[in-house]
């Protein structure tokens, strides 16, 4: 007999709903709470100059490069800041076109724009993440880059972007903001582009609540990127201002990381691999238990090895069934949700109507063809991702949490599969 759905008047699984999910603000202690106070307390919260400055941000910096293996990086405010900077370092700007995911949040294609360059949207397969084999069907003269996403802790195939980008003669920057610490053949994301990027947004692996990094093995573009974000800027090397115009100087913005983001960011790193490996556990413990359902499938894990586990997504027949099957399970007190609400990202209205803050359509009217962008262009998106019921994972779940959330879909999936 079936048992009563709490979305149709039963008794939910859980009597107060688990936990949402925020991966490193969960595992917050007293270490960033020292942290920050000792910034507070010598007065110096700005890296550059101040009463006693400690160097947090550039310690963060150094353990953040010594961690992942690329040779520099740079702490900024943001995740959608480090592609920005990225992005300008990379020379990117007008008369360019860069490859996107459909699957990702509006800033990785936000940030293009906002660089002066316009995206083109490349479509997904089963892992939800870029198929490399669409990336040739969006190329022409004015493509000079690509920007992989991992979603949600699931290594891209990088091997295979690599080598279509080789191809192609594109720029590759990572971003890596939901997929910090993942790795893809025993190499973490974000160290297989020319440069890349990562975010510490309250809802990613590590955080600082807001904040960003920007990662590369490439002297040059590590320059560059200090640069763009320090108003032009590169102190370590010539002082507050530069002197020499034959230096590989320009104007630039303000993205620069403060001493109290680095503080946190340096705690929060420390904890990665635990963080990673608690979320790994719980991931595989559920899944090992549901996996036998009919009708419900799992997108494909690159890697399983280099998975972050910070969240389990599962596919359901069709959009109807998951829609109802994510209800079911928000009722018994399971966080649920649907992936970027199950369309691509292109379909976001400022993005599809190609609306911007500046005058003329720009960036999107420097093209002797015009851009167009049509919902059913990137065929596999439409279709997988409106299908999807996504449970974000969290470090500090039990095996108890694990248990009824195995519990809640086994419950759901015999009422409605």
């Amino acid at each position: 007999m079936k048992e009563k759905l709490a979305l149709y008047g039963g008794k939910p699984v859980r009597e107060i709903p688990l936990q949402t999910a925020y991966p490193g603000a969960s595992v917050y202690g007293e270490e960033e709470k020292r942290a920050v106070m000792e910034v507070l307390d010598n007065k110096s919260p700005y890296r550059y100059y101040g009463p006693n400055v400690l160097g947090k941000a550039k310690e963060f910096e150094t353990s953040f490069t010594k961690k992942i293996g690329n040779r520099f990086t740079l702490g900024v405010t943001s995740g959608t800041a480090a592609l920005v900077v990225a992005l300008k370092a990379a020379g990117i700007g007008p008369g360019d076109k860069v490859i996107v995911p459909a699957c990702t949040f509006l800033a990785t294609a936000g940030a293009v724009i906002c660089a002066g360059a316009v995206p083109v949207f490349a479509d997904i397969d089963e892992s939800l993440n870029m198929d490399p084999d669409s990336i040739g069907k969006v190329v022409d003269k004015y493509t000079k880059a690509i920007i992989p996403v991992p979603i949600l802790g699931n290594p891209c195939e990088m091997d295979r972007i690599m080598k279509k980008a080789k191809e192609y003669n594109l720029i590759v920057i990572e971003d890596v903001a939901q997929s910090c610490g993942s790795k893809y053949k025993g190499q973490y994301s974000g160290t297989f582009g020319d440069i890349n990027c990562f975010s510490l947004q309250i809802n990613k692996i590590i955080t600082t609540g807001d904040g960003g990094a920007v990662s590369t093995n490439d002297e040059k573009l590590y320059e560059r990127a200090v640069r763009y974000h320090d108003q032009g800027m590169y102190r370590e090397k010539e002082g507050f201002l530069a002197t020499n115009a034959n230096d590989d100087i320009f104007i630039g913005q303000n993205y620069r990381m403060n001493e109290v983001t680095g503080a946190i960011a340096l705690e929060q790193l420390k904890k990665l691999d635990s963080i990673i490996d608690s979320m790994r556990k719980i991931k595989y413990l559920i899944k090992g238990q549901i996996n036998n359902i009919d009708g419900l499938s799992f997108r494909r894990i690159n890697d399983k090895e280099g998975d972050a586990g910070n969240a389990l997504i599962a596919l359901l027949p069709n959009k109807d069934i998951a829609k109802e099957f994510r209800k079911a399970l928000i009722a018994e007190n399971i966080p649920t949700n649907c992936i970027y609400n199950g369309e691509p990202v292109y379909m976001i209205p400022q993005l599809y109507y190609q609306k911007t803050a500046d005058k003329n359509g720009f960036p999107f009217n420097q093209f002797s063809e015009k851009v167009i962008y049509t919902k059913d262009m990137c065929p596999n998106a439409i279709e997988l991702m409106s299908r999807n019921i996504s449970i974000n994972l969290c470090p500090v779940y039990s095996e108890r949490d694990a248990e009824d959330i195995v519990k809640a879909i086994r419950k759901v999936a015999k009422y409605l599969l």
